[in-house]
């Protein structure tokens, strides 16, 4: 994603008529080499987040490549002096379709002009709403601003108080992998970081591995969500070590996908599979503190290294790739450990409660307003979690709008219409006579049972940007007729001009 570049001294949000953001213009997500979200062309700082060292080929390089056709565009691109709609405008497209979508008596709606901040359309747009999954987009802007972009989530390995004993650290890593085929593309690797050890310990044999994941205090499952979470295959045991975030099967990339009963211990099993040990010599424990800064080379010849030596280090992908990981796929593991590193960040406990406070607490440093923010968790699984749609008309703005721009992977990460993530399969149908949303519509989908939701941005018939939030918590309907009925509602943003 670019956009335009800062503007000097940006304002907080306002309520209701909200101006001052400058106009952001959707950047054009390219075809060619594109997996579902994983390559998006990034340039300017961005490039930089993602480790790249901006170099230019050599004449010779330039030479040899064989030119490719250009890309064609997945997305409607936004014009910066495209005509605003009305509020008149946009209420008299939008009420009918509303009333029309089934969605039930408790239905909350926001619609804002990204550029100028306008409320374009409001239905409850405070009210305090279940916001299931789209929980997610206020967890990606508080780990992009909390954390930065580029911060990479290291998994460290020290030396035991005993000769023999490795200590594996958590991080709280979920995108970590046993080997060179998990879940996550480009994730770190357990085979690697035990090549590391062995070196460090120069010859000498590990013999037990300790599992330490006190980075993440109990409880491992929120006492809110639904008693189906721990085994229903979207959620797992939030825990500081595992691989692949916690699934059994690492081939299992989307939807339902049975996970480890104890992810820490499965990783630390993993662990000592590739350092040569059985999963017997695997105990859980913590790591003893260690000289700050000390390393195995300098330990003295013949003694062993010291206890806390650090022996290895591995890290995952930046966060700005782990916020697309987690909201292409609505990812609620990967989505409860960055709502951790916020609160890692800020000074508090890793714990959900932890987690909530530091997002609620970095909403606020956005000069977004905090009062509209209750949270039990980072992903939406729970249903004490309330949000207002216009609390997520506001992210998205500062996250489009060009003054914050490491919110921008906020942006990169929504799944687009009809085209990937959870949008895939939707916007497609001619009988609901959806398809004008696709590649126009870019959003966050929310889902429990009686709860639909979704919010993003949609560039409308004229090429203007709009951010919208839908929100509905008593839906009287099954998910398919409530999905319809969302995607109406935004398809019919997309078409309309509602000068």
């Amino acid at each position: 994603m670019s956009g335009p570049p800062p503007a000097p001294g940006p304002q907080p949000p306002e309520r209701k008529r909200r101006r001052g953001l400058a106009t952001f213009i959707v950047v054009v997500l390219l075809l060619a080499g594109l997996v579902a979200g994983a390559a998006i062309v990034r340039p300017g700082p961005v490039e930089d987040w993602l480790g790249g060292d901006g170099s230019e080929p050599t004449p010779t390089q330039a030479a040899a490549e064989t030119p490719e056709p250009p890309p064609s565009p997945v997305l409607v691109a936004s014009a910066g002096d495209a005509p605003e709609p009305s509020a008149a405008g946009v209420k008299a497209a939008l009420d009918p379709v509303v009333a029309a979508a089934g969605l039930g008596s408790s239905v909350n709606i926001s619609v804002t002009d990204v550029a100028t901040g306008d409320q374009l359309y409001a239905r409850g747009p405070d009210v305090l709403t279940t916001p299931a999954s789209t929980t997610k987009l206020v967890t990606a802007a508080a780990v992009l601003a909390a954390r930065g972009p580029a911060y990479r989530i290291p998994t460290r390995v020290v030396a035991g108080e005993k000769p023999g004993e490795v200590v594996i650290i958590g991080g709280g890593d979920a995108t970590l992998s046993a080997g060179a085929t998990g879940t996550y593309p480009g994730a770190a690797r357990l085979d690697q970081l035990a090549k590391q050890v062995k070196a460090a310990l120069g010859g000498a044999a590990p013999t037990r591995v300790i599992v330490d994941s006190t980075l993440f205090p109990a409880p491992a499952f929120e006492p809110s969500w639904d008693p189906d979470v721990p085994t229903g295959g979207f959620g797992a045991a939030t825990t500081a070590l595992m691989i692949n975030g916690a699934r059994i099967n690492p081939k299992i990339t989307h939807g339902y996908a049975e996970r480890y009963a104890k992810p820490d211990i499965a990783a630390g099993q993993a662990f000592a599979r590739a350092l040569g040990l059985k999963a017997s010599a695997v105990t859980s424990g913590k790591a003893p503190a260690g000289a700050p800064g000390a390393s195995a080379e300098a330990t003295q010849a013949g003694t062993g290294p010291a206890p806390g030596t650090e022996l290895g280090k591995v890290e995952s992908p930046p966060i700005l790739r782990l916020v697309e990981i987690m909201l292409i796929d609505s990812d609620n593991v990967v989505a409860e450990t960055l709502a951790r590193q916020v609160a890692i960040a800020k000074d508090l406990p890793a714990s959900y409660a932890g987690g909530a406070a530091a997002t609620k607490a970095v909403l606020a440093d956005l000069g977004l307003p905090a009062a509209e923010v209750a949270l039990s968790d980072g992903s939406g699984l729970s249903r004490k979690n309330r949000l207002s749609p216009t609390l997520l008309t506001d992210v998205l703005r500062l996250a489009a709008g060009g003054s914050h721009p490491e919110l921008s992977g906020l942006m990169a990460g929504l799944p687009v219409a009809a085209w990937s993530g959870t949008l895939r399969e939707r916007y497609r149908s001619p009988a609901a006579d959806n398809r004008a949303g696709a590649g126009a519509v870019r959003a966050k989908t929310g889902t429990l049972g009686g709860v639909n939701a979704i919010s993003g941005v949609v560039t409308t018939a004229d090429g203007r940007l709009l951010a919208f939030a839908v929100l509905a918590d008593k839906v009287p309907v099954g998910k398919d007729r409530a999905e319809a009925g969302l995607d109406k509602i935004t398809t019919t943003l997309a078409g309309c001009g509602c000068a």
